[in-house]
């Protein structure tokens, strides 16, 4: 079956998931309708509820820190309370009078209880989202959720905020409880045949040392296997201690989770390039949560597509385009949108007509545009946060592509490549031109109630034509040089040497295997 098991670590992860988990919802379909191209039990699992009913339910585990969870509680209206896991507290050893503390409850927003009550819910604005789970569609297995009662949401006087700090929460947590079994072997003992693992995490604070030691776990316990991070930055503009230390955290990170993940893709809560229809606030979640989420749903749709889809493709499929034998596993994200409508060609249904894909390895693909090597994605999600960088030219040069991986949802013209360009090489280090796959899909990105209106197309389209591309090029080795220049700047002397090596040498794997002549001799 190929089943993905999804981990969320942090709050900008679980907005994130709540947008991908309610677009996976609005793929099901129902009797007298067309089946989905999506197949739903890669990523959902049948269950028995508290009533004996029948239950399908997400694959995923939600972490996040005590205040965090909003109104979502780990009962609901398919599983109940589980007294074994939830009864009262214990007391220890403790033999005195005890006085209850007990906050008020908080009110379910009214998009919530429009969707309990059967109503049309009412249109979402950033001031009605309070936290994820104000605009979340799904019910979750009461597995699913984990809060951590350690840490505070915004506390100020232990803030969440450096990696070393979650490395020694999960060292704590994992001494007293070991996590892999209390939390995910239950979840793995149910696939029968795992593709991989996905993970959204932040990476900018002390979640990327909590989740590169999740990892480390996991690698120790499961050896290889295909384990995706989409690493979450906050682009929002701090003062210069704060942004240090994010850049510091994120290399840190990118280093550790190197040794656990086995593909990282940096997702920047505020992209790089100039999309002139993209507008939203940069302060809001929902709506940053948005974009990212856009960009990740969309770059892992072919992994969860039925058998019979030709396109379809696997995690492990994606790695072998990508990482030129495990040495790049870094790759760059770019997103361009279009409306359907202005698209040539009729524009597709969303998700229940023309399905097909066309998946192929062809020569001309950079940065995620067929035979028009000087475009680039509308936005780039691993831009260089610490130096200002223009459309990811890099001292006037167009950087190298050396692999693309690019999804394709909607008419986009590059569909029509002819037969000869589809045929599929698996091995193209000596060959001329990036390694690079395309695969195509009429399955639009649905524009649901719970989504804000951040893009600015005329009307309000039920679908948008997403083009995703992953890439790997020496722009990222010009931002990991970035990040090694801030660690330098952040970190003691005892760690600054080890930190900076390895950077240098993840950077390294971006500028060997290729000279100028390449390029044919180009410069801009």
């Amino acid at each position: 079956m190929h089943e993905i098991v999804t981990l969320q670590f942090g709050q900008q992860a679980n907005y994130i998931g709540t947008h991908y988990w309610n677009t996976q919802e609005s793929y099901f379909t129902y009797a007298g309708q067309e089946d989905s191209p999506v197949d739903h039990d890669i990523s959902f699992r049948a269950g028995i509820g508290a009533d004996g009913a029948d239950t399908y339910t997400p694959r995923t585990l939600i972490y996040d820190l005590k205040g965090a969870f909003g109104t979502l509680r780990r009962e609901n209206a398919l599983y109940g309370l589980q007294q074994h896991e939830d009864g009262p507290p214990r007391q220890g050893g403790w033999s005195g009078p005890t006085m209850p503390l007990q906050l008020p409850p908080i009110e379910p927003s009214g998009y919530q209880q429009a969707l309990d009550q059967g109503r049309e819910p009412p249109r979402l604005s950033t001031e009605t989202v309070r936290f994820w789970s104000d605009y979340n569609h799904i019910f979750y297995h009461p597995r699913s959720i984990v809060q951590l009662n350690e840490y505070e949401l915004n506390s100020s006087l232990f803030p969440f905020e450096r990696a070393d700090t979650g490395e020694e929460l999960f060292a704590g947590l994992d001494r007293e409880h070991d996590l892999l079994d209390r939390d995910l072997r239950p979840w793995l003992e149910e696939c029968d045949q795992l593709q991989g693992l996905q993970v959204l995490s932040g990476i900018d604070d002390a979640w990327g040392g909590f989740a590169a030691k999740y990892l480390e776990r996991i690698a120790d316990e499961l050896g290889k296997g295909c384990r995706w991070v989409f690493g979450l930055q906050d682009g929002r503009c701090v003062g210069r201690e704060r942004g240090v230390l994010r850049g510091v955290n994120a290399g840190r990170s990118l280093l550790a989770l190197g040794g656990g993940g086995s593909m990282q893709v940096p997702l920047a809560s505020v992209p790089g390039g100039g999309a002139a229809y993209l507008e939203f606030e940069r302060e809001a979640r929902w709506h940053s949560s948005a974009l990212q989420a856009v960009a990740f749903e969309s770059v892992t749709l072919p992994t969860r597509l039925r058998r019979a889809e030709a396109g379809r493709a696997t995690f492990d499929a994606l790695e072998t385009t990508l990482n030129n034998e495990g040495n790049r596993r870094i790759a760059a994200a770019g997103l361009t949108i279009a409306d359907p409508a202005h698209l040539e060609g009729a524009p597709q249904a969303n998700g229940h007509r023309d399905t097909r894909m066309a998946n192929g390895h062809a020569n001309g693909l950079a940065n995620g545009h067929a035979h028009d090597e000087d475009a680039v994605p509308d936005m780039d999600f691993f831009p260089d946060l610490t130096a200002t960088a223009t459309s990811g030219r890099t001292l006037g040069r167009k950087p190298h592509v050396f692999s693309t991986v690019t999804s394709l949802r909607g008419s986009w013209t590059s569909s029509e490549e002819p037969a000869d360009a589809q045929r599929e090489v698996r091995d193209r280090r000596f060959a001329p031109g990036p390694r690079a796959s395309t695969l195509q899909t009429g399955l639009l990105f649905p524009a649901l109630a719970s989504y804000p209106r951040i893009f600015r197309f005329e009307g309000r389209p039920e679908g948008l034509a997403v083009k995703a591309t992953l890439a790997t090029s020496t722009a990222v080795a010009e931002r990991i040089r970035g990040l090694e220049g801030v660690a330098r700047r952040g970190v003691g002397v005892e760690e600054r040497e080890a930190l900076c090596d390895g950077l240098r040498g993840v950077a390294e794997e971006y500028e060997e295997g290729w000279s100028d002549s390449e390029e044919g001799g180009e410069d801009e």
